[in-house]
This record gives C-alpha cells, structure tokens and sequence, in this order.
C-alpha cells in the first residue's frame, strides 16, 4: 500500500468517524499498538478495515495489515510533529472544521438534515471533531515538511507516464467546467418590514416576561434549533456569520439584541454564557417571503443579460464580472472551482443533481437559458450556465491530464523520500506492538528495527 495514501485516509476517516458520533456510548478500548507517546487502538483499525470495505475496496488476506501500517505511519507522523513542536493554529482548525461540516452538510442536503439525524448541533460535531481534525492539520504538516523539497520536471512527469504499461493507465471519468451568472431573488421591503415588526413584538413580549425560550420553538424558522429553545450552542466569531457574531459578542447574560440582518434572514439574539472566547446563545429567526413576482423579475433580468451577451455587448465572462451576484465567482468570469480539489474541472458525478440535468445536454460553449437555483443553502433566484469546457471518459494522456500525471508522479517520488524518513526516524522511536495483530503481516517497513 502506498505511503502516500495515508492522506486520503485520514479524510476518509474523518468522514466515518462524523456517523460513529451518533453511537450513544463508547466503549473502553485496546490499545494494540504504542509509537512514542502515540497509541493504535483496536478501534480505530477496525473502524478503518470497515471503511475500506465499505468503499468497495479490494479486500486480501493482507490488507488488515496494510491499514495497520498505515496507522502505524499516522501515528509516527502525529509523534514527530510534536516532538518538533510543529504547530497548527485555531483558525486552521475552525477553516478546516468549517470545510468538513460544509461537505458533510451537502451529504445530507441541509444542516438541519444533519443536525437532526445525529441530534446535535453544527457547533456540538466540530466539538467532537476539533481533536481529531487538530491532530490531521499536524499529520499533515509533518508530510509536508518532509516532502517540502520533492520536486518533478516536465521530462520527468514524461518519463513516469511512459513507464506505465497502456492498460494500466487510470480511466478518467468525465469533467466538466462550468461557469455562471447569478440573480438573486430581491425580497419585497414591505415582506421585510413585516418581519421585523413580527420580531420587534417579540422582543417586547421578552422585556414584558415571556420566555424568549417559548418563543423561539413556537416562531423561529431555524428548525434545527427551534426545538432546543433557539440555543445554539457554544461557538466562536468564526463559526457564525460576521453579522451575527457582531451582535452576539456584545451582549450582557440575559441581553437581547437589536434586530440584525444575515444571509439567513432577520434575528434577535440572547446571550446565555459567555465562555472564554465563546458565547452560548439562543436566537430567533424569521425569512422574509419571497414572491413570485419578485423570481420573475429575476429571471427577466438574466434573460436580458442573456440577450445583451447574444448581441454581443459582453462576453459571457464579462457579463459575469459585471452582473453577478455570486461574490465567489463574479472576479473569475463566473468560474465554479470545485473546493475540494481548487481546480476548476468537476466530475459529472460530483455535480449537484439539478445542474447535472441542464449540464448534460448541453455542447462546448453552449449558454443555458435562466435555470432555478435548487441548493437549499443558497439564496433562491435563477442563474445563467456556460458550459466551458467537457472531457469524456477517457484512459489518462499527457494532452488532457498533465496536471493529473504530474501529481501522481511527484506522489511516486515524495513516497520514496517518506520511505527513506520512516526507515531513519524508526530506529530512534520507542515502538511497541501488539503481537496479536501484528503476527504474520507483511509490512513495508520493519517496525522492530532499532539502531545498535
């Protein structure tokens, strides 16, 4: 098993370890294996081998083995940083938790899917997961301070292509690249009005002794935390909305805020502790109506773009810098990039469901007339699609993957430099295995070496 592929097991851990949150106790486990200060337990193999096969994985009398090692390689990687006192700060770790529970928000289709599956709140996952994500953010750190100087010339991306027999060559789904032109829906000032003179009756029923508790299960359009009373829970500046985290911080125990403005609608905020650098509040939040007038008038406005670019007054990226509500992509001429991977190419399969119909039907260049905006997490209104640029499936070529042959050829040569660190660093490291699950596998490395 390749070293180098310990980093997509660490994120796919992450991932199993986000659906044994909802397991009600934990039970004491064995440790079966200790490198330095580090420990494998049984319960972290187990966990691995089961996402493996999961995954669909080719499963050999070996493999148990290989994830192993691989914790094993983790866990000297983990005890190394420290030793070296590598550090990783809270911020890396808010951005990075705040990536996660973005990916695992768009697995379930909203938060409020997530939180009510797993009973807990956005802020109470990152909790469990702040160790675990904090440890990874290190591990990772280590890698890439020890593979810092690995480099790989264009002869030698070419030398490692060729050196792959043609019916080995990975096939590459298709990909697509896509770019867009948002309008977004403008809510009625008398819809928004409404909502706040709803919102300022509440907070004077709360200056007159209700409960702002019993208010915010019986109006909050916040479901997730509606029914706990609008408590959110604990969070940091970071993990809440600049606006809503303005407000918050300046509240006194028992404060209600004034009415504020986010991208989820109108609030009022209650604090309830205030812990260090966290907070602990309720709110109560209500979403102006939208009309249907005003998506018509949305999509009228994207059709007179449309028109405009059909005319020629702009191109299709000039009109994007120019018209479009979509901060994220306005700057590159509409471009979607995939984050998880920064690049701008997404796999069809990776695509949300509604813009994978309008994209699949449509050719190189072609621009797609106003389509709804379906994500539950965004804004609603309609949007413009060009279709950049389509691969189809195909064996990887020079032409079409370079990129994607030279990272799999700077993975083979920093697998090299990781190997050769992992054969120094272990005779220096106290290491102890478990013979129970160590008896009979066939290791890369000879975790037993020891310097004389």
């Amino acid at each position: 098993m390749m070293y180098i592929a310990r980093v997509l097991l660490l994120i796919s851990s992450l991932l199993l370890s986000l659906s044994l949150l909802s397991q009600k106790e934990v039970v004491l486990d064995e440790v079966i294996a200790v490198i330095g200060d580090e420990t494998v337990t049984k319960f972290e193999l187990e966990s691995r081998y089961a996402e493996m096969i999961s995954k669909g994985m080719d499963i050999t009398d070996n493999s148990r083995c290989e994830v192993f090692e691989d914790l094993l390689f983790s866990k000297m990687l983990l005890n190394q940083a420290k030793l070296d006192s590598l550090e990783v700060t809270e911020n890396q770790v808010e951005s990075e938790l705040d990536r996660r529970m973005r990916y695992f928000i768009n697995q379930f289709g909203s938060q409020e899917q997530m939180e009510r599956t797993y009973k807990k709140t956005v802020s109470q996952l990152k909790d469990e997961l702040r160790e675990s994500v904090r440890d990874q953010l290190l591990m990772q750190s280590m890698q890439q301070e020890i593979t810092a100087e690995v480099k790989v010339t264009p002869s030698e991306v070419e030398t490692y292509y060729n050196s792959i027999p043609k019916d080995s060559l990975p096939l590459i789904s298709a990909e697509v690249e896509v770019a867009h032109i948002v309008n977004y829906a403008k809510v009625p000032r008398a819809a928004v009005e409404d909502v706040k003179e709803r919102l300022r009756e509440f907070k004077e029923r709360i200056q007159e002794g209700e409960r702002f508790s019993t208010l915010a299960v019986l109006y909050s359009e916040d479901r997730g935390s509606a029914t706990k009373g609008g408590e959110i829970g604990f969070v940091g500046r970071a993990e809440v909305e600049p606006e809503f985290a303005a407000a918050a911080f300046q509240l006194k125990d028992g404060q209600v805020s004034p009415i504020i403005e986010t991208n989820y609608g109108f609030h009022i905020i209650q604090l309830i502790e205030r812990r260090g650098t966290k907070v602990n509040v309720r709110h109560i939040l209500l979403k102006p109506k939208l009309t249907q007038a005003a998506m018509d008038q949305s999509k009228e406005e994207l059709d007179s773009i449309a028109k405009m670019i059909d005319q020629g007054e702009y191109t299709f990226e000039e009109a994007a810098r120019k018209f479009s509500e979509d901060d994220d992509t306005k700057k590159n001429g509409g471009i979607i990039v995939n984050p998880y991977t920064a690049s701008s190419m997404t796999a069809m399969d990776d695509l949300e469901p509604a813009l994978f119909f309008v994209i699949d039907k449509m050719e190189e260049g072609d621009i797609s007339a106003p389509v709804q905006i379906q994500n539950p997490r965004k804004k609603p209104g309609y949007r413009l699609i060009k279709l950049m640029k389509r691969t189809q499936p195909h064996r990887a070529n020079l032409k079409d993957d370079y990129q994607k042959v030279k990272a799999a050829a700077t993975s083979e040569k920093e697998q090299e430099v990781l190997k050769e660190w992992m054969g120094r660093t272990i005779g220096d490291t106290y290491i102890k295995l478990d013979e129970d699950y160590s008896k009979g596998c066939i290791f890369m490395q000879d975790w037993t070496a020891k310097k004389n």
